[in-house]
């Protein structure tokens, strides 16, 4: 057989056993640890909890089927609304504000500054400990009533308030915190701008535009695609705050309930109270919002993401 007929032949499978897939086993098999992890650790608690959200159940007892009355509660449940209330502005205001002032750094390193990676690592580093207790505590010190940004402002002859203890400041100090860990998308920010072709910017160049056209005409389109992923991303983990309020309030939603996150009144119902079976429906409740956020960015990506093919 010439070595045309043989490449036609593999070419078209004619005359061809069957295939057997003899590394199937071995990959199954090192997969086996991420499948029994998926079942075991993540898809057997979801269903229970979704079993325990129609239940009256206190870690102590058996739960007890009580059908729609968690559901019933949460429509009638004050505070719940409320720390929906505080959770909405806390993601509405801080992930804005955060993507812009990733993306605003970004830009800046993009410049080719010397001492990039230093600058990238300082810039960086927030994120990394932005959840953390430390921080959460060392932004209390900053913000208490005798701390450092009431000392600045008695230094210039200001009698500043408590930030934290104020209704009407807390939350602000809380988003300003989400705000400066924007480390994370800044990396992605500068990655995405580093894979712009810079033959548009000169094009752009000789046409006469100038350096704020050629930022809206060329550099937020093609780089639609990264704002999208930081923005869905962000959202998302924004819903999921909770050790910032609950260090900073101390657990208790801080004053006047001003910094009451969802996830917080949540962690109060099921390990406050033991409440365990409101608190499975709260989370529930907090997995369809997030979803809902996340399917309206997709749907309404097509209108604004441009994507380079």
């Amino acid at each position: 057989m010439s070595v045309v007929g043989e490449l036609s032949r593999l070419r078209t499978g004619k005359g061809a056993g069957p295939v057997k897939h003899k590394d199937n086993k071995a990959a199954y098999l090192f997969l086996l640890p991420w499948l029994i992890g998926l079942v075991a650790i993540t898809l057997g608690p979801m269903l229970m909890s979704l079993y325990l959200s129609f239940t009256d159940y206190n870690l102590l007892q058996a739960p007890q089927w009580i059908g729609f009355e968690n559901i019933i509660r949460m429509m009638e449940d004050a505070r719940l609304h409320n720390s929906l209330r505080v959770t909405f502005v806390y993601v509405l205001v801080g992930v804005p504000l955060q993507l812009v002032a990733a993306l605003a750094i970004a830009l800046l390193l993009d410049r080719g500054m010397r001492g990039l990676a230093l600058y990238r690592s300082v810039f960086y580093l927030p994120s990394l400990l932005g959840s953390s207790v430390a921080i959460a505590v060392l932004w209390k010190q900053i913000f208490g009533t005798t701390g450092l940004v009431n000392q600045f402002l008695a230094m210039l002859g200001i009698e500043g308030p408590g930030w934290i203890s104020n209704p009407d400041t807390a939350l602000s100090t809380l988003i300003l915190l989400h705000v400066w860990t924007f480390g994370s998308p800044m990396i992605i920010f500068l990655a995405g701008l580093r894979q712009i072709p810079s033959m548009y910017y000169e094009a752009a160049s000789i046409d006469g535009a100038t350096k704020v056209r050629q930022f809206f005409k060329i550099t937020l389109p093609l780089l639609s695609p990264i704002i999208f992923f930081n923005l869905v991303l962000q959202i998302i983990g924004a819903f999921q705050s909770f050790t910032q309020a609950f260090i900073i309030s101390g657990g208790k939603g801080g004053p006047s309930d001003s910094t009451m996150f969802f996830t917080l009144y949540l962690y109060q119902q099921g390990f406050g109270r033991f409440d365990m079976g409101y608190a499975s429906a709260m989370a529930w409740l907090l997995v369809l919002i997030v979803g809902a956020f996340t399917a309206i960015n997709f749907l309404a990506s097509k209108y604004w993401v441009f994507y380079d093919d």
